[in-house]
């Protein structure tokens, strides 16, 4: 593996020379919907994911109608190379990345670092709401080999046909609490899926926010007994943090067959008849 960034990944520095380029569109995604406004990468889009990049009907990822009226505002084609980052280490940038991968999106990138970086090395910011001239986007049919759902799941844990690899912090994990601070989406039971290794998101990440190398990851991973030999499912609470996971595991380690399961614990820990380990 070379020592240069991976093509899913750019550099802040490159974000700054490149973000208003024809044929590039930077979209921040946070989890905090109040901090674009506040100023973001200037000609940079902003998305609100509990309104933009969900079913606000059905609980579920956006649906391909919606995401060609969104993406088409934006000013985004099929062809356009679209930057993604936001605040928490890129959690809800990761989250759009994987949604863009299920819909065929070819040209998908993260900043590396994400908010936190940018404005670290003290990077010009801008409170304009950048208007876009309209673009026509036609999604693909979803690619669900990058998503998993309960029956899958469930299958893993009996015969452990995939690695579980929960994300949530260790204090989630244990059971001692049901979601992060100030976060609403609970459960009816604390725990984990049987069997699953306890693999915390923000382990994938040095502290100024980027991802860390190659060879740290797989040792992160490969110390768990994870290779990319098997199948990997990836879950949080809400499926957001275990994108990011999602993200290190398939596009920086290349492992084939990864899984993101986006009902997670929420799902998992609100199930009657589902078995948790504590």
């Amino acid at each position: 593996m070379p020592a240069t960034l991976p093509s899913v990944l750019v550099t802040t520095e490159w974000v700054a020379q490149h973000a208003t380029d024809a044929g590039v569109r930077v979209v921040e995604v946070d989890v905090d919907t109040t901090a674009y406004d506040q100023g973001h990468v200037p000609g940079a889009a902003g998305w609100n994911w509990t309104t933009e990049l969900c079913d606000t009907v059905v609980r579920d990822i956006v649906p391909p109608n919606k995401l060609e009226q969104l993406l088409g505002k934006t000013g985004i084609d099929n062809d356009t190379t679209i930057v993604l980052y936001g605040d928490n280490n890129n959690w809800f940038a990761a989250w759009a990345f994987w949604q863009l991968k299920i819909y065929g999106h070819d040209d998908v990138r993260i900043m590396d670092g994400g908010r936190k970086k940018w404005l670290a090395e003290g990077r010009d910011l801008s409170t304009d709401k950048t208007s876009f001239p309209s673009k026509t986007y036609k999604a693909k049919s979803p690619d669900t080999s990058l998503r998993a759902f309960l029956p899958e799941v469930q299958e893993a844990m009996k015969k452990k046909a995939a690695a579980l690899v929960d994300v949530r912090s260790p204090q989630e994990f244990t059971g001692e609490i049901l979601s992060p601070p100030g976060l609403p989406e609970t459960c009816q039971r604390g725990g984990h899926i049987p069997g699953a290794k306890s693999i915390p998101w923000g382990k994938n990440c040095n502290d100024d926010g980027t991802f860390k190398s190659f060879d740290e990851l797989r040792a992160l991973y490969s110390a768990q007994g994870i290779s990319g030999d098997q199948p990997v499912i990836a879950y949080c609470r809400i499926g957001e943090r275990s994108s990011l996971t999602w993200f290190a595991l398939k596009h920086l380690l290349g492992f084939q067959k990864v899984k993101n399961y986006d009902g997670s614990w929420t799902e998992w820990g609100n199930l009657v008849g589902a078995p948790v380990e504590k």
